[in-house]
């Protein structure tokens, strides 16, 4: 079982781990371990092959073990710990619906205690997901359906407190990530997610390209999951994340910015 809180801006979702978390669950730090460092890949690039496997194994991931990874509430964060373990190749990965905050609101047990894992014994093999580039992430948009993770107000262009531009990629649709999960912080069923798609121009007999963008490659992730909870995709044929998203692509002057509500 992984840890993965974690808060844009701070604190350190450790401070949060040390306090109390699930039985036997292990911290992973998402800016550490499941990204690499910030720069022209974007904000939350893909972390090198040889540091992920070793904050895997670290962590006690086995090959032929299900892992199960958790963040505070609505998943967004630990759907990056499951896209990432999925594109390493493992198959048996689950998201603890509801996450830190449901397991609490039961009233199940916590714990400070740190485990010492026995070490893992994964590899990891690039490739078990589909990454698109900006130029991939561009032709989605106009040929197929390119989902936007973001508030709606990053989206439009109203407001852009991180990167270099405001606006989205045009042609991309917005989905915040938000609307996966009800006012209990429970993710909605795959009707209700199969619905949303839907009004999104994603048919729930599937046959359309669909990928997803957020801020930084993080949050989008979670539209990835979405779509296969709800049967959109599968994992034989699982959505694209564009992982470099709006950072990567408003940082590049050359890159087109529509504002707007429209999808421009």
């Amino acid at each position: 079982m992984l840890d993965v809180r974690w808060r844009l801006g701070g604190p350190p979702g450790r401070e949060d781990y040390d306090r109390g978390h699930l039985p036997g669950a292990v911290h992973l730090d998402l800016d550490v371990d499941l990204a690499g460092p910030p720069g022209a890949g974007g904000r939350h690039p893909l972390p090198g092959l040889d540091v992920l496997q070793g904050a895997l194994r670290a962590a006690g991931v086995r090959s032929d073990r299900p892992v199960v990874v958790y963040d505070t509430d609505n998943g967004s964060v630990a759907a990056r710990a499951w896209w990432l373990l999925r594109w390493a190749g493992h198959r048996q990965v689950s998201v603890l619906d509801g996450g830190f905050a449901a397991w609490v609101a039961e009233g199940l047990p916590l714990t400070t205690e740190v485990p010492t894992p026995e070490p893992g014994d994964i590899t990891v093999r690039s490739g078990g997901m589909p990454v698109l580039d900006a130029d991939e992430a561009a032709d989605l948009a106009r040929h197929g359906v390119l989902l936007d993770a973001r508030a709606p107000e990053r989206y439009r262009g109203d407001t852009e407190p991180i990167d270099p531009r405001a606006g989205h990629i045009p042609g991309a649709r917005n989905a915040p990530f938000s609307g996966h999960t009800g006012d209990d912080g429970r993710w909605r069923s795959p009707r209700e997610l199969a619905g949303r798609f839907a009004g999104l121009g994603v048919p729930e007999a599937g046959g359309t390209r669909v990928g997803a963008y957020c801020g930084s490659g993080v949050t989008a992730a979670s539209v990835v999951l979405a779509l296969e909870v709800a049967g959109v995709t599968g994992p034989d044929a699982p959505a694209g994340l564009y992982v470099g998203s709006w950072s990567q692509w408003s940082a590049d002057r050359d890159r087109p910015a529509a504002t707007g509500q429209e999808p421009g």
